[in-house]
């Protein structure tokens, strides 16, 4: 049996483990047994699956590796802005639906916010409960940063919204946020 045989045969059984099934004589488990815990069931199916990887990689485990973010001009310039006002989050998310190449990072909510900090367009603050946060300072507020109340699952929140100027002002900065980045 080659080695990539025998981690095709261990995968069956984690694969039987996973779905609750004894893979000695394929019988279902016990509703109670310790490998129906859906914790425990979750590490099978993250155990199959880099098992799937290392077979299909010929056995070997390869990482992706994630070359760092960038956007030509040219793909910046297909950056959807919006009227509406629109969370720094939605941001990020609409610059890497731009991304065309699949083993690149991706531009974090978090990355963008930084940056604003480190050039006082947010500052952080400590709300009533202890916790930190970020609001538009005066310079944000006037290329068109500010914050709006919303309701989620959770309660009421705060959100800081760009307006299409401040959507502009982030896009057109982008190189300076990917080298604060980095």
């Amino acid at each position: 049996m080659t080695e990539l045989e025998k981690i095709a045969y261990a995968k069956s059984f984690i694969d039987k483990l996973a779905n609750g099934i004894n893979p000695i004589d394929d019988s279902l488990v016990k509703e109670e047994d310790i490998v129906n815990n859906v914790r425990i069931s979750h590490c099978f199916f993250y155990v199959s699956d880099v098992l799937r990887q290392v077979i299909d990689n010929g056995g070997i485990n390869k990482k992706k590796a994630y070359i760092p973010f960038e956007l030509s001009l040219q793909e910046r310039s297909g950056f959807t802005y919006s009227d509406k006002p629109i969370p720094i989050s939605e941001i990020a998310k609409r610059l890497n639906a731009l991304v065309t190449n699949e083993n690149m990072k991706k531009i974090a909510y978090r990355d963008i916010a930084e940056w604003l900090v480190s050039v006082d367009m947010l500052c952080v603050y400590t709300k009533p409960d202890g916790k930190t946060a970020k609001k538009p300072t005066e310079n944000a507020v006037n290329i068109g940063m500010f914050t709006e109340k919303r309701t989620g699952q959770r309660g009421e929140y705060t959100v800081t919204v760009c307006n299409r100027n401040a959507q502009m002002f982030v896009v057109d900065n982008l190189d300076a946020i990917i080298a604060y980045k980095n």
